[in-house]
């Protein structure tokens, strides 16, 4: 993992087409702005998660037994 220091309204760019800026700093808190192209993707890690389980439940066991049926 890369740990860089930023302060407010001091910025990061990943592969040229994402910019990560600091908005705000209070207390514990960071509030990040995210500018990015809209094909990609952004999400807070929990909810990318959630998304993720979701994704194995609907794929289920079943479904895969079904599939492995047809071969």
């Amino acid at each position: 993992m890369l740990a860089l220091s930023r302060k407010k309204d001091e910025a990061i760019v990943i592969n040229n087409n994402i910019e990560i800026t600091i908005i705000e700093v209070k207390g514990d808190q960071v509030k990040l702005g995210i500018k990015a192209p809209k094909s990609v993707p952004v999400y807070r890690k929990e909810i990318y998660l959630q998304i993720q389980e979701a994704n194995k439940e609907a794929a289920g066991v079943d479904t895969l037994e079904a599939l492995k049926g047809l071969f």
